[in-house]
C-alpha cells in the first residue's frame, strides 16, 4: 500500500474518532436528537467544504498541467518542422509531471539547436557577404528567414572555406602580378595612365576587387607591358646593330685619332647601358 494510501485510512479513522467524541460529549451534555443531527450537518459541511476546495486545487493543477502538455506539444512539433526533425516520441506509461517534464526538457534542448543554428548561419553570412565584397561573388543560396538544417550549414561552411581558399590564390595571384606590373612600369619609364592601372599600382591590395574579371584584366595588363618591353628590346637592338654596322664603316674610312672621341662616346651604347645618357 501506498504511503498516500495509509495516510488517507488514517484521515478517515481521525475523522470518526472525532465524531465519536463529540457524539459521546452531546450525550454528556444531553443534547437532544435533532440538535446532534444539526451539529453532525454543520461538521459534515465543513469537512465537504475543506475536501470541496482540495479537489477544485487539484483539478486545478491537474488542468493546468494538461494545457502545458498540449502547448509544448505544440511548440515541440513547431519546432520539429523547423529543424527538420522526426517527430517527439512520447514514452508510454509516464504520469503527466513526468510527462510533462520531459516534454519542457526536449522543448529547452531543441530550442538551443535552434538558436545555435540561427546564430551559425548568420556568422557564415557575415563572413559570405565579407567575400563577397572582396571577391564580387554572389552569395550562397540560403533562405535567411528559416532555420537551416545541419546540412545546410555544413554546405555553406565548405563553401566558405572554398571560397577563403579561392581569396587567397587570386590575392597571391594579384599580388605576384602587380610586382610584375611596377616593374614592368619602372623598365619603360612609365606611370598608370588608366583608372584600373592606378588601381592596381596605387591603391590598397586589400583594396583592389579580386574578381575574375579583374584578375583577366590583369594578366591582360601584364601581357601588354612585357609585349611593349619586348618591342622596345628589339628596336634598341636593331639600333645597337645599325650603329655597329655604321662604327665598322668609320673605322674603314677614318684615321684612328679622329675616331677615338666618338668610340668612347658610342661604346655604352654598343653594349646596351643606355642609362649612362
Amino acid at each position: 500500500m501506498r504511503r498516500s494510501e495509509v495516510h488517507a485510512a488514517e484521515s478517515v479513522a481521525c475523522l470518526n474518532r472525532a465524531l465519536n467524541q463529540l457524539k459521546d460529549i452531546w450525550e454528556e451534555i444531553g443534547i437532544p436528537e435533532d440538535q446532534r443531527l444539526q451539529r453532525t450537518d454543520v461538521v459534515k459541511k465543513h469537512i465537504k467544504g475543506l475536501l470541496d476546495m482540495m479537489i477544485a486545487e487539484e483539478d486545478s493543477l491537474r488542468k493546468r498541467l494538461m494545457s502545458s502538455i498540449e502547448s509544448c506539444r505544440k511548440e515541440l512539433d513547431v519546432l520539429c518542422t523547423e529543424l527538420q526533425l522526426s517527430p517527439f516520441e512520447e514514452d508510454e506509461g509516464k504520469t503527466m509531471l513526468q510527462l510533462e517534464k520531459d516534454i519542457r526538457s526536449r522543448l529547452e534542448v531543441m530550442m538551443k539547436q535552434k538558436s545555435q543554428r540561427v546564430k551559425d548561419l548568420k556568422t557564415l553570412y557575415k563572413q559570405d557577404r565579407e567575400l563577397c565584397d572582396i571577391m564580387c561573388s554572389v552569395p550562397f543560396c540560403i533562405d535567411m528567414d528559416s532555420v537551416p538544417s545541419l546540412e545546410q550549414l555544413d554546405s555553406y561552411h565548405s563553401y566558405l572555406n572554398d571560397l577563403t581558399k579561392e581569396k587567397d590564390r587570386r590575392h597571391g595571384e594579384f599580388v605576384g602580378i602587380k610586382r610584375q606590373i611596377i616593374m614592368c612600369m619602372e623598365e619603360l619609364d612609365q606611370l598608370p595612365d588608366t583608372s584600373f592601372e592606378r588601381d592596381v599600382v596605387c591603391e590598397d591590395e586589400e583594396a583592389f576587387c579580386l574578381s575574375s574579371d579583374n584578375i583577366t584584366a590583369l594578366q591582360l595588363l601584364l601581357g601588354q607591358l612585357e609585349d611593349r618591353k619586348t618591342e622596345n628590346e628589339l628596336v634598341c637592338s636593331s639600333y645597337r646593330a645599325k650603329i655597329q654596322e655604321l662604327w665598322e664603316r668609320a673605322l674603314n674610312y677614318t684615321f684612328w685619332p679622329q675616331v677615338l672621341p666618338v668610340y668612347i662616346v658610342c661604346v655604352p651604347f654598343l653594349h646596351g647601358d643606355v642609362n649612362t645618357y
